[in-house]
């Protein structure tokens, strides 16, 4: 028996309030709600998986209530994750997300934003973006995640606090030669964590191994940082610590006996390596939920707001 829609009148039951106070969200306005009652509504919209009338919405507010989503890499795990956070958060508020991918390619990227604008989306979100998209003539909402632009609003994880901490870690189990596997250029603040770490502790930088961020790229890696002997390793990215563990397998090093492991990023699927990954976990869904909410309610000014990670501790790292 099919299962009967979610209704207004369910949200304002679930919520505690008057159908005219879920209105007042949802259309936000014409009438403002207080915050910690429209985070009741907004939370019973998520859990009752309520959907409004789109079309008669967007017909009454003139807007489309629909917004572009740019990844580097939509086949990257953390993007994934990252993009059903932001589709649900959406959701919840009422707007639906038309997600793209740009492969981190300047040219790609530009062409994204222009087909989204032209589409007549009421806001764009750019996961990672390129360090000069294309924004001079976008005149819509832009939120830039997971990376600082000058001139637009941003949400980010605190990377080099993060990067701090897994090494920290490492450290904290004896481990005395730490070798990193890190990205391009372009992507400083983890091996900056890095580097603090160990400097604290006293001790010296351990190998490094530039690649990019896949299984393939931590797989080469480990390959040349295992040359200089390191007790333990710092990947970048999760993508790169699964190929870390497959090179470390091939040349007969037991993790975490011989070489310890800790990641960065924390996707689901760091849960079924063997072992398990340690990793400093991204807050996915306050990265979410902020980059939404700033897009939708508008910030008075331009700025970066860092959102702190977690570390997960597993096998990989010894506990």
């Amino acid at each position: 028996m099919p299962k009967e829609p979610v209704t207004r009148n369910d949200v304002a039951q679930y919520a505690g309030v008057s159908t005219a106070v879920v209105s007042y969200v949802v259309n936000e306005g014409p009438r403002k709600v207080a915050p910690e009652t429209r985070e009741r509504v907004l939370d019973a919209i998520r859990v009752l998986g309520y959907r409004p009338n789109a079309t008669a919405r967007a017909l009454r507010m003139g807007t489309t209530r629909t917004f572009g989503l740019i990844t580097p890499d939509g086949g990257n795990p953390l993007f994934a994750e990252l993009a059903k956070a932001i589709d649900r958060e959406a959701a919840a508020r009422g707007y639906v997300v038309l997600q793209t991918s740009a492969d981190g390619d300047p040219e790609t990227e530009h062409a994204k934003i222009a087909e989204l604008v032209a589409r007549q989306v009421s806001g764009l979100l750019l996961v990672a973006p390129t360090a000069d998209p294309a924004l001079a003539d976008v005149e819509v909402p832009v939120i830039a995640i997971n990376r600082v632009l000058p001139t637009v609003s941003s949400v980010r994880p605190a990377y080099r606090e993060g990067a701090r901490l897994g090494v920290e870690h490492l450290i904290s189990h004896g481990r005395r030669s730490i070798g990193l596997v890190i990205g391009g250029a372009g992507h400083p603040e983890r091996e900056l964590g890095w580097r603090e770490a160990l400097a604290t502790a006293g001790l010296p930088e351990g190998p490094v191994a530039r690649a990019a961020f896949s299984r393939e790229g931590g797989y080469r890696a480990a390959q040349v940082l295992l040359h200089s002997e390191p007790t333990a390793i710092f990947a970048s990215s999760d993508l790169q610590a699964i190929g870390v563990l497959r090179a470390l397998h091939e040349a007969g090093r037991k993790v975490p006996e011989d070489v310890a492991v800790v990641a960065f990023d924390g996707t689901p699927e760091t849960e079924y390596t063997w072992p398990p990954l340690t990793v400093v976990r991204q807050p996915v869904e306050q990265l979410a939920r902020e980059a939404v909410r700033r897009l939708i309610e508008g910030e008075d000014a331009v700025d970066a707001l860092t959102v702190p990670t977690e570390l997960i501790l597993r096998r990989s790292c010894g506990c």
